[in-house]
């Protein structure tokens, strides 16, 4: 699905490309280091995953600084004082009179900056291993060296900041993310930054929203004292420790970030009144994802231009079962689809249709495609052509327990099929991340 991407200007002349997607209350996500927002499915996929996690439900506005992604990259002030201009840019091109902001590592001193110059703008602020001074993180001294590695050796300086925080942990995401980093930015851009101390400690007594301080106990990259001053200087602050201890907030426990999130930015979210409209669930539907595995380490393996060779081959097989059995294409995330039936029955056919399409492929493919399925029915909610709500949730939670070539289902689906022919096998009681009570899932025996 190609991305909306708009360009403003700062104040002082500087192209930023933006993108908003979604509906409901605004939130602007700030960048996590200098990744581009249109790199998103290049990245990995809990990036992704970790994204629509918390934007759910929201009207999310995401950009890319100033030398780095789609924006302008020859900018002269690249500093954390030029950052704060693009953050105000965008804000003012959305049109956004309040809303919530996410910011975290590099961003956090920015989303400081604005939150204390703006409280009427800023409902509620979120900061993830954040800093107030650079020197919170490491002494000058190692920054000068790091800069000075990355003017020098851009390869060895760049991945050298994602192997802090991901080498132990994803030491294959680590490599793909440092490509990324590299293709998105150059080392001056890094270094110059690196080198523009910066220190909004005066600043934090000014914050006067809510503020969310969130960070991994035992942080690989920055420390968790730097977060403990945040919350302890920040007037309406809480500090929120989070388990272990990768940086990167996409990789450990993603669903405990999620979770936090969501629930702080829920709280005080202005309710509708009983004569406002309300989002009504649509009709009832089956909804189906698929989900390419490994579909990470494919990229690495190929590279790009080889993988999305066989991603379009993964696009092409889906779109023709859905065509062919009556779904409707929702989204692409990527490695994934997600679609809608107005039948279960034609869901599950879509399904097995699916599984079979791929493992004929497979035969004589030189590089196979093995998806899992998972389906949930239920009354989601319609808007902007996208669907959300529970139903929607816990069919992407059990699209995540699938393993390779399989398709997984909840008890309702199979009980809507019953006397239809399919044969399922018993997968017991299964607890799915962000729900409650554990759901019963069968798997589809789809092969003759």
């Amino acid at each position: 699905m190609a991305r909306d991407v708009r360009y403003c200007t700062t104040e002082d002349g500087i192209q930023i490309a933006y993108s908003m997607e979604g509906s409901g209350p605004p939130l602007v996500i700030c960048p996590y280091f200098f990744e581009s927002f249109a790199r998103d499915g290049d990245v990995m996929i809990e990036w992704s995953q970790l994204l629509e996690g918390i934007g759910a439900g929201r009207q999310v506005l995401r950009y890319d600084m100033r030398g780095t992604g789609l924006s302008q990259r020859d900018a002269d002030d690249i500093s954390y004082d030029g950052h704060a201009r693009d953050l105000d840019a965008v804000v003012e091109a959305a049109g956004l009179d309040t809303f919530d902001l996410l910011a975290w590592v590099m961003t956090g001193a920015v989303a400081i900056q604005y939150t204390a110059r703006h409280p009427d703008k800023v409902r509620r602020m979120v900061l993830y291993a954040s800093f107030a001074r650079s020197g919170d993180v490491m002494p000058e001294d190692t920054l000068r060296g790091l800069a000075a590695i990355c003017r020098s050796n851009w390869k060895m300086g760049s991945q050298t900041f994602v192997d802090m925080s991901l080498r132990e942990t994803a030491p294959e995401g680590a490599l793909r993310l440092g490509e990324v980093f590299r293709e998105t930015l150059n080392g001056d851009v890094l270094a110059t930054t690196l080198e523009s101390t910066v220190d909004v400690t005066e600043s934090l007594s000014s914050v006067s929203v809510p503020t969310l301080v969130l960070h991994r106990i035992n942080d690989s990259t920055v420390p968790l004292a730097a977060s403990q001053k945040l919350a302890a200087l920040i007037p309406d602050a809480r500090l929120a420790p989070l388990s272990g201890n990768v940086n990167y907030p996409a990789m450990g426990d993603r669903q405990e970030l999620v979770d936090a999130i969501v629930a702080f930015l829920g709280e005080g979210e202005p309710k509708t009144s009983g004569t406002e409209a309300q989002p009504e669930p649509s009709e009832f539907r089956t909804i189906l994802f698929t989900d390419i595995v490994a579909h990470t380490a494919m990229t690495q393996r190929l590279g790009d231009s080889k993988a999305r060779d066989v991603l379009r081959e993964h696009e092409r097989i889906t779109r023709d079962e859905l065509k062919s059995h009556g779904g409707s294409e929702v989204k692409t995330m990527g490695d994934g689809f997600m679609a809608s039936f107005t039948s279960a029955t034609k869901a599950l056919e879509c399904a097995i249709g699916l599984q079979k399409a791929f493992a004929q492929h497979n035969e004589s493919a030189d590089e196979p495609i093995i998806v899992r399925v998972g389906l949930n029915a239920g009354e989601p909610i319609a808007d902007d052509d996208d669907l959300f709500g529970t139903a929607v949730i816990a069919a992407a939670r059990i699209t995540a327990k699938a393993q390779g070539s399989e398709i997984l289902t909840s008890d309702t689906v199979r009980g809507i099929v019953a006397g239809k022919g399919f044969l399922f096998s018993d997968r017991g009681d299964v607890a799915l991340r962000g729900f409650e009570d554990p759901m019963r899932l069968y798997e589809v025996n789809w092969r003759d």
